[in-house]
């Protein structure tokens, strides 16, 4: 999180920082310019006189970031392998806390999230882990307005579902951005409803952008996601990343506990919006592979700085990248013209084309740079090399 607390805005824009009624800063940050020099500072600093770009950047989208309530039912097993007779004593039971039958028995489990209106329709992005298992989904719109929602579909992979708003709207609706054009170090905002408290609002930047979820030691997932310090809680995830200018450039999803807390992850909106999109037309994602293990580029020296590319250790017989004629020990030094960094690099490349759209992988085989065109296919048909 940023610490505002000894942050002196420039002289030209010398005006009180307030959050939540309350004034920022100590007695360097408490300067007023005169109403002459805001004249002359021009609109800009006029608008700034009156709310934080903070506020403003809120007001754009937080009225479509809604709270999601779930139930789902669990069923926890019986008590089995005693005897009748002694199960059948109560204070036999009571003394071991056993319940009192042996069924299998039902209960219903709650659950909360967040999530973002980014259709006029009713169509809200939230996390797969959201709304996984649920037998009701109730949504609290941010003015009061209490309403059911149906998922359209879900896709475990990208953790990403798409919900719709059962009701009349009309519905509030977030301004989508471009998080192609984030840099690191860019304002970020996090809206959601942390722990059941709703709309609430933090500040950080953007950490650093395209990090692996096998970075984070995360498995069965296929995510580049932003990395940010703006706090993100239980109760977050689901919830809209916001730029400075209040347009959505991710979906909160991650936050790490114990050493190292308070580091959060989001799915940059230009993905959500490609995995939306498919959700909505077929309530399922297909994840295009071309069926290859890879690892790393060893280091030539103990010490030295890991090169770029990626070493394909196995190839799945059958698969598109044994039919396009890569083999083991290639290693992928770029794909489309674009350098591959390393193995994460080159799984991204590949999720972000549609199935049976073709690569131009180059691969450095010994002395020799090959070119090799490669159709992936769909996950569901080929099983991981």
């Amino acid at each position: 999180m940023v610490n505002l607390s000894n942050w002196t805005p420039p002289r030209a824009l010398l005006v009180p920082v307030v959050a939540g009624g309350l004034l920022i800063g100590g007695a360097a940050a408490q300067q007023f310019v005169t109403a002459q020099q805001m004249a002359q500072a021009g609109p800009a600093s006029a608008a700034l006189s009156r709310e934080s770009f903070v506020a403003a950047a809120v007001k754009r989208s937080g009225a479509a970031v809604v709270t999601l309530e779930t139930a789902r039912t669990v069923r926890s097993p019986g008590v089995s392998g005693l005897p009748r007779g002694l199960m059948a004593d109560p204070m036999f039971r009571h003394f071991f806390g056993i319940p009192g039958t042996a069924t299998p028995r039902s209960r219903v489990q709650r659950g909360q999230g967040s999530g973002v209106i980014f259709d006029a329709e009713g169509l809200l992005l939230t996390n797969a882990h959201v709304v996984e298992g649920a037998d009701t989904l109730s949504v609290g719109l941010s003015d009061g307005r209490r309403v059911s929602g149906r998922v359209v579909g879900k896709d475990t992979l990208t953790d990403l579902a798409v919900v719709r708003l059962e009701g009349k709207g009309p519905w509030p609706t977030a301004t989508l951005g471009n998080s192609d054009q984030l840099n690191v170090g860019d304002w970020a905002i996090a809206v959601g409803n942390p722990f059941g408290l709703e709309n609430t609002v933090t500040l950080g930047i953007i950490s650093n952008l395209n990090r692996n979820v096998s970075q984070l030691g995360i498995s069965g997932k296929r995510l580049d996601l932003i990395q940010t310090d703006a706090a993100i809680n239980p109760g977050n995830s689901g919830g809209p990343l916001l730029n400075a200018d209040g347009e959505v450039v991710g979906i909160n999803t991650l936050v790490r506990s114990g050493p190292g807390a308070g580091l959060g992850f989001a799915i940059p909106i230009n993905r959500a919006q490609a995995i939306a999109r498919e959700l909505v037309k077929s309530g399922r994602v297909q994840h295009p592979m071309v069926g290859i293990g890879l690892s790393p580029v060893p280091s030539p020296n103990p010490g030295a700085a890991v090169p770029p590319g990626a070493v394909i250790r196995s190839v799945q017989p059958g698969g598109p990248a044994d039919k396009a004629g890569l083999k083991v020990d290639d290693v992928i030094i770029s794909i489309d013209g674009r350098t591959m960094k390393g193995p994460a690099a080159v799984v991204s490349a590949i999720e972000s084309r549609g199935v049976g759209e073709r690569l131009r992988i180059t691969v450095r085989r010994g002395e020799d740079e090959v070119t090799l065109e490669v159709t992936p296919v769909d996950l569901s048909t080929l099983q991981p090399a």
